[in-house]
């Protein structure tokens, strides 16, 4: 092929661009056929306390579920964070705060200067102890036992509160029923009314009696879920419920601002609480967090730390409506 003399030197240069290429090419299959390394299945721990990993104790708890009876204590005193008075003078209510994430947030909020009431439903020993760890921590607890999905409990014991302690500043909610089906055939209307107004109804109720009492200045925090996010095959009600509350935080954050309420929720993936060992039998709870990119299951002490953030306005003041997902996996 006849070639003009200005293209002789063009294909000079390219021939030498792939020349280049495949030297590097070469460079690196050379070094992929010298390794045998896989990537390391271990699990991914990323500060200085050792978290526990697959294969977790193999048990099963009877509903509500005692953080008391595991044989594997979850982590949530969150020894290593040294509390600056993000929430000094402040009142806050946590429900579901006996136990779990829950107990974890009631402990830091405690720890950053707030008294703290912690709504439960029967479980009095896991309550009691929650309490002591957060009188430990110099400030005042309540504790009510009661059931969320009843707007009467959820406003006397707003009430109860408000008498108690003077005020109310920041509001959690995060008490919540799971129970996995494998099929959608297995949700029976009961099931399925019990999640639904234990999880959504039970965060409208709180709400709702707290707000009468939230001033400018005061917190909203939603704990939501990866389900509520990506969807989970097994727990069809469970996830619908998540999803609605990361919903009902967006709504009700817009609805809000404008009295300088933020409202936010965070998004957990798999943590080491009572909750999941109710749900789960003993085998499948061996392999609980396993599937994360961490490839183990978060601690409640590991995630407490984001609802101390969202709840102080010297951290957040400029968030509201986000939801804040914390689950062991890249993106």
């Amino acid at each position: 092929m006849d070639q003009l003399p200005d293209e002789t030197g063009l294909n000079s240069a390219v021939e030498g661009v792939a020349d280049k290429q495949r030297a590097i090419q070469s460079r690196q299959d050379q070094k992929d056929a010298g390794s045998k390394e896989e990537e390391s299945k271990e699990p991914v721990q990323t500060g200085g306390l050792a978290r526990p990993a697959p294969p977790m104790p193999q048990q099963h708890l009877l509903k509500p579920g005692l953080e008391a009876a595991m044989e594997l204590k979850p982590q949530f005193m969150a020894k290593g964070y040294k509390g600056s008075g993000k929430l000094e003078g402040q009142v806050a209510i946590v429900t579901g705060g006996d136990s779990g994430i829950g107990r974890a947030v009631a402990v830091l909020f405690a720890r950053e200067g707030a008294d703290v009431a912690i709504l439960y439903l029967n479980e009095h020993v896991d309550a009691e102890e929650t309490s002591r760890c957060i009188e430990a921590e110099g400030r005042r607890c309540l504790t009510v036992s009661g059931d969320v999905k009843d707007m009467g409990f959820c406003k006397s014991a707003v009430d109860k509160v408000v008498r108690h302690f003077g005020k109310l500043d920041i509001l959690v909610n995060n008490a919540a029923f799971q129970e996995h089906a494998q099929s959608l055939l297995d949700l029976t209307e009961e099931r399925f009314d019990e999640t639904m107004r234990t999880n959504i109804y039970g965060y409208f109720h709180m709400v709702k009696a707290a707000l009468p009492h939230l001033k400018r200045g005061a917190a909203i925090i939603n704990n939501g879920s990866v389900t509520g996010l990506k969807g989970s095959k097994h727990l069809l009600d469970y996830s619908s419920t998540k999803g609605a509350i990361h919903a009902f935080t967006m709504s009700l954050a817009a609805n809000l601002l404008d009295q300088g309420i933020r409202v936010n929720a965070v998004a957990p993936g798999p943590v080491w609480t009572p909750l999941n060992p109710a749900d789960q039998s003993p085998d499948k709870i061996a392999e609980f967090g396993r599937s994360t990119d961490m490839r183990r299951p978060a601690q409640p002490d590991e995630i407490s730390p984001a609802f101390v953030f969202l709840a102080s306005s010297v951290c957040s003041s400029y968030i509201s409506g986000i939801v804040l997902p914390i689950t062991g996996s890249v993106g």
